[in-house]
C-alpha cells in the first residue's frame, strides 16, 4: 500500500476489465488432427470469461513530452548514446503502406551520403539506427515513436548540437527531393524475397507471433503483413515527415560521465540521476530550416545485390551430381583453390560462401597477433558501406580468424 492504492486491488480490477476471451487471440500449431487441436483449446480455455468483442480506447491529454528539451542521463556502462526521437500518429490501419519504414530505411542507412556514412567519416559516431520500435511502447492506438540511436565515440559527445542539426539537414534533403518510388520498390523486393524464403522458425515462437499479429492485422494478412510493401503513397511519407519538428521532438544524451554537477534530479520511479536542460533558442532557429544541406548528404545509392532471378539450377544436367557426398574443386591455381558443391536437398536459391586467405606469420607473435586482429577491424570499417547493401538483404557477412 503507497499513497493510498493498493497493488493486489488495482492488479485484480485489470485482470477483470482485460483478460477475457474478447481481447485475446489464439492461434494453436500442432501436429496433431483439428479435434484433437480443438479439444486440447476447450480443455485448457473454458474457464476464460468471454467478455465484450469491443477493443478499449486510450487518450492521453496533451503532449507526451516537454518541447525544446534536452535530458542528461546518467549510463551505467561506460557508453555515449544520443537518442532523438518523435511521435507519429497510429499507423496500424497503413501496413500495407510502411511509410514509416521508408523513412526509417533512409535516416538508417549505412550507405555512401548517408548519416551515419558522414558522422563516421567525422569520428563522431560507431553505430546508428532509425525507425519505430517492436515494443507496445513504440507502436501503440495512441501514438508511433520514431527514434533515431547514435553511438557517440568522445569527440562525438562533443558535437550533440552539430549532430543534431545534420539530422535535420537530412530531414531537410528529404522534403526537397520528394520520395523515390524506387526506393520503396526495393524495399519491397526485399520483403517479398524475405517472406518467401524465409527459414522455419521455432514453432512456439512463431505461434506467439502470429497471435500477437491477429490483434493488429486482418486475418487474410497475418503472416504475410509484416513483410507486405503493398501500396506507394508518397503523399503518405509527406504527412509523416511533417511530424519530424522541433517541437515534436524528445532529446536524450546517455553517458557516465554527463552527470557530474550537483544539479541533477532522480527519476522518480528508478531513481536515475538526470538533468533537464533548455536547449537554446539560436540553435532551435537553425534547425528549424537548415540553411543548405552538406553536400557529403544525399539519397542512397541503387542496390545491386538485390536479386532478380531465384531459379534453382540443382537439377540440369550442365552442373552435374548434385548428390555428391563431398565438394569438388572447379577452380585449382597455384594462389587460389575453389571449391563448389550443388545442394540438391533444400533447393532455395541460397548459398554459403566462404573465403579463407592465408596470413604466413599472422600468429607467430604476440606484435603479429595484434596486428592481424587490427587488419580484421579496419577491414571491416573500410567495407561498412558495401557490406551493408549486402546486409540489407539479410545476407549474413562475417570476418573472422580461423586458427
Amino acid at each position: 500500500m503507497e499513497k493510498g492504492i493498493n497493488l493486489r486491488d488495482q492488479i485484480l480490477k485489470w485482470y477483470r476489465e482485460y483478460y477475457n476471451g474478447g481481447l485475446m487471440k489464439l492461434v494453436v500449431i500442432g501436429g496433431e488432427s483439428l479435434d484433437i487441436l480443438e479439444s486440447w483449446v476447450v480443455e485448457l480455455f473454458t474457464n476464460v470469461s468471454k467478455g465484450p468483442l469491443v477493443k478499449p480506447k486510450f487518450q492521453v491529454e496533451g503532449p507526451i513530452w516537454k518541447a525544446g528539451k534536452l535530458y542528461k542521463l546518467e549510463a551505467i556502462k561506460d557508453v555515449h548514446i544520443l537518442n532523438i526521437a518523435w511521435t507519429l500518429p497510429c499507423l496500424r490501419q497503413d501496413y500495407l503502406k510502411k511509410s514509416e519504414d521508408y523513412l526509417a530505411h533512409l535516416l538508417g542507412h549505412e550507405g555512401r551520403g548517408s548519416l551515419y556514412a558522414f558522422f563516421k567519416a567525422r569520428g563522431w559516431a560507431t553505430s546508428l539506427s532509425a525507425g519505430v520500435g517492436d515494443e507496445g511502447m513504440h507502436q501503440s492506438s495512441i501514438a508511433y515513436i520514431f527514434g533515431i540511436s547514435i553511438h557517440l565515440t568522445d569527440s562525438g559527445l562533443e558535437k550533440i548540437f552539430d549532430i543534431i542539426g545534420f539530422v535535420y539537414q537530412y530531414l531537410k534533403l528529404l522534403r526537397q527531393v520528394s520520395p523515390q518510388q524506387w526506393i520503396f520498390k526495393e524495399l519491397q523486393d526485399i520483403g517479398n524475397m524475405d517472406f518467401r524464403f524465409a527459414e522455419e522458425q521455432p514453432q512456439d515462437d512463431y505461434a506467439a507471433q502470429l497471435a500477437e499479429n491477429l490483434l493488429v492485422y486482418p486475418a487474410e494478412h497475418v503472416i504475410y503483413a509484416d513483410y507486405l510493401y503493398e501500396v506507394w503513397d508518397e503523399d503518405m511519407i509527406k504527412l509523416i515527415l511533417g511530424f519530424f519538428t522541433l517541437e515534436n521532438m524528445r532529446i536524450d544524451v546517455v553517458s557516465k560521465s554527463i552527470v557530474q554537477s550537483q544539479d541533477y534530479q532522480l527519476e522518480p520511479w528508478f531513481g536515475s540521476r538526470y538533468i533537464e536542460e533548455d536547449i537554446p533558442h539560436s540553435l532551435m532557429d537553425l534547425w528549424r530550416d537548415p540553411p543548405d544541406v552538406d553536400v557529403s548528404l544525399h539519397l542512397p545509392l541503387t542496390n545491386d545485390f538485390i536479386p532478380c532471378d531465384f531459379s534453382i539450377h540443382a537439377d540440369s544436367p550442365n552442373n552435374g551430381p548434385a548428390d555428391t557426398a563431398s565438394p569438388r574443386c572447379i577452380v585449382d591455381e597455384p594462389l587460389m583453390k575453389f571449391w563448389y558443391k550443388l545442394d540438391g536437398t533444400f533447393k532455395v536459391p541460397r548459398a554459403n560462401t566462404y573465403f579463407c586467405i592465408n596470413l604466413k606469420g599472422g600468429y607467430n607473435d604476440v606484435k603479429n597477433c595484434l596486428l592481424t586482429e587490427l587488419f580484421i577491424i579496419l577491414l571491416k570499417d573500410e567495407m561498412n558501406e558495401l557490406i551493408y547493401q549486402v546486409d540489407c538483404i539479410v545476407f549474413v557477412t562475417e570476418f573472422f580468424i580461423h586458427m
